[in-house]
């Protein structure tokens, strides 16, 4: 459950916008619930299409251009050393397809995420003096890397940074160190990814002459991807670089961009950054999460035909490859809560286990939070390693969390939403205790959040609201796509589709009726009966079929219109507070102590409903709300302690089922219970 958040609307400074601008008013709504108000700023935001600031503006950009054209005059070997991501990966092939056409002698590299890890290493370094390299130039990755560029330094090669991560110490004592994020660094806009500042580099290498025009036009495809994966805010000079990449993709004349379209099934479709996040980018990453990035560099180069379908191919097996993975892991994950529900307890998540692929744990991460709308790290122990990954809740800085316990971690880095870390195995129990030490002294943790733009009268639902709202795009980070949300509707039918995988379902508010797509789930897995009255967060979007145009209606979260999303949650954190032995005052101890007569509804309920198999979330709702979820939560544990119940709750469902009972159950016996009265 996550907790529902409606954006404030200043009508007034909408009014204002609209009117300044004559724009239509769900835009003129959206530019100000987004901040988006001033005249500069909706200016940049609407119209602005080509300008990208002056390269010279970033430090030691200059230092980078000497140091590279000395290289190109000599005719010195150049690396350009990437990374294993989609912005690493476009970064490489960006920078390495400009200097093949300016006649330089020119490789690229790509570590192995599993054999090397991320950034610069001392045996890439002396792989490439092997091979004669004389300069090194880093993108999406290099200012971590002091040692590795002093190492380099001492046989020969000398090395040019580009990077877009935070420096996190002294900086590498490199010819030129290119990040927006030095603290001397005065450009204004410091929010580029890794392809970004690599585009920015050519810019600056292409000299006073620089047509930025036609850099787009030849480089924008790439730009865009790498924008797009690296999940940077799509503003000002971003969005420049994915409003141009977006009709380049389209239009592209690059094999490898031809083959992926086809093999991702968006042949004919229009590109927009939702499904370039959604099925080019995961292609392009799946061959470095297993740990053959240079299919995807050789992807995005090559000119020939029947290499791009065959690369385009193995990169979708790869992406398949690595759903099975993940599938595989979340299924044990699983597993572990249902063995070990007090994990889901803590306020920060940390679940481990062997052998997990390294490659995909960050994103297991992200689906462990997504389901407990917690922090979650999940572990993978390797041998005598362990390795991890995070993803947070917004407003909890999990790398502040991460770096308070840096005595148990032998490498940590990230920022707040996601993290990396390594440890021994044996610290694993210790690392979860201590970071949830931090997490108890932050105040009351945030709730992961469902953030919707307006409420929307399902009559406005049409496709002249699309054709206004094109004017948002393209969406993606600091710009998300609209989520507006549907109250007081009322189930009218539930159809599933796919083989039961995803469900249609057909709701109605008044004299309009709708139909909305719920994904990934079976009518199993579907709790809401017909006739109930349910609210919806929904993206909207447009659905091209047989020459027909409709608007397509995609559920993102889905209550009933009877739950207080944060009363919910804060009985939830009662509950778990009191699991974990922190001290609760009376209010909050009353609302999980339950007596005869809640223990008597709930069992009913379960009896006569033959078990539950849905989210325990649910279950006020299904009681009519006369009892709490905490309450609830209290009442489940002590019918299975008592025998009454089997009961397992895992990341999508839960399982209870009633056992037969000889005699009476004294339910003051359960040692919850017991438990609850001594501090009651």
């Amino acid at each position: 459950m996550k907790l529902w958040s409606v954006a404030k609307l200043d009508k007034t400074k909408a009014g204002e916008i609209q009117s300044r601008y004559e724009l239509p008013a769900i835009v003129a709504m959206l530019l100000q619930i987004r901040n988006i108000t001033t005249n500069d700023e909706i200016e940049s935001f609407l119209y602005n299409d080509s300008f990208v600031a002056d390269p010279f503006e970033i430090k030691d950009m200059d230092k980078a251009v000497e140091r590279i054209n000395k290289a190109l005059d000599c005719g010195e070997p150049i690396c350009v050393y990437g990374d294993y991501d989609a912005d690493g990966v476009t970064s490489t092939a960006l920078l390495y397809s400009y200097l093949e056409t300016i006649d330089a002698n020119a490789m690229y590299y790509i570590p192995s995420r599993e054999t090397e890890g991320y950034g610069m290493n001392k045996n890439a370094v002396d792989k490439l003096n092997e091979r004669g390299i004389k300069l090194i130039i880093t993108v999406d990755n290099g200012i971590a890397a002091a040692q590795e560029v002093e190492y380099a330094s001492s046989l020969g090669i000398d090395t040019v940074i580009t990077d877009h991560h935070m420096p996190s110490g002294e900086l590498p004592k490199a010819c030129a160190v290119v990040d927006l994020h030095r603290r001397d660094c005065k450009s204004r806009f410091k929010n580029l990814s890794g392809v970004g500042v690599a585009f920015k580099l050519i810019m600056a290498l292409e000299g006073e002459y620089c047509d930025t025009t036609t850099l787009l036009e030849n480089y924008s495809d790439l730009l865009s991807i790498g924008t797009i994966g690296d999940v940077v805010e799509l503003k000002d000079e971003n969005r420049v670089f994915v409003k141009h990449g977006l009709e380049s993709i389209t239009n592209t004349d690059r094999p490898g961009l031809q083959a992926l379209i086809k093999d991702s099934g968006l042949t004919g479709k229009v590109i927009s950054s939702t499904n370039v996040s959604f099925t080019i980018v995961p292609r392009i990453n799946a061959a470095g999460r297993l740990g053959l990035s240079e299919k995807s560099v050789s992807l995005l180069l090559t000119e020939d035909y029947e290499e791009a379908d065959e690369i385009s191919s193995q990169l979708c097996c790869d992406n398949s490859e690595r759903q099975e993975i993940e599938r595989d892991i979340l299924e044990k994950i699983d597993e572990i809560i249902r063995r070990k529900p007090s994990l889901v307890n803590d306020k920060i998540i940390v679940i481990d286990g062997e052998n997990w692929h390294q490659g995909v744990i960050g994103l297991i991460a992200a689906k462990v939070k997504e389901a407990y709308g917690k922090p979650a790290i999940v572990i993978s122990k390797l041998g005598g390693t362990a390795k991890g990954s995070g993803r947070s809740v917004e407003g909890f800085p999990l790398c502040d969390a991460v770096f308070a316990c840096s005595d148990l971690l032998t490498h940590r880095g990230g920022h707040p939403m996601a993290v990396g870390l390594s440890l021994d195995p044996e610290n694993i129990p210790a690392f979860r205790k201590k970071i949830n030490e931090f997490a108890d002294n932050f105040g009351k943790m945030p709730y992961d959040k469902i953030n919707i733009d307006c409420k929307l009268n399902p009559a406005y639902i049409n496709l002249d609201l699309l054709d206004s709202l094109s004017l948002m795009q393209p969406y993606g980070a600091g710009n998300p796509t609209p989520v507006f949300g549907l109250y007081n509707m009322t189930l009218r039918n539930i159809t599933p589709l796919s083989g039961n995988k995803h469900l249609r379902l057909t709701l109605s508010r008044g004299n309009t009726q709708i139909t909305a797509m719920k994904f990934f789930t079976s009518t199993e897995e579907f709790p809401y009966k017909i006739g109930e009255t349910l609210d919806l967060a929904v993206n909207l979007d447009r659905n091209e079929f047989n020459g027909n145009v409709s608007v397509s209606v995609i559920v993102r979260n889905i209550k009933s219109s009877d739950c207080d999303t944060e009363k919910l949650l804060d009985s939830r954190t009662n509950y778990e507070d009191f699991c974990r032995g922190k001290q609760l005052d009376s209010s909050q101890l009353s609302d999980l102590m339950p007596d005869r007569n809640d223990f008597a509804l709930l069992y009913r309920y379960l009896k006569n409903s033959s078990g539950y198999a849905f989210d325990t979330a649910i279950l006020p709702h299904m009681l009519d709300n006369r009892l709490s979820f905490g309450k609830i939560k209290v009442i489940l544990e002590a019918m299975r302690e008592l025998g009454l119940i089997e009961f397992s709750d895992g990341m999508k469902t839960s399982g209870i089922s009633v056992l037969p009972v000889n005699g009476k159950v004294s339910l003051e016996s359960a040692p919850i219970i017991r438990k609850l009265r001594e501090v009651f």
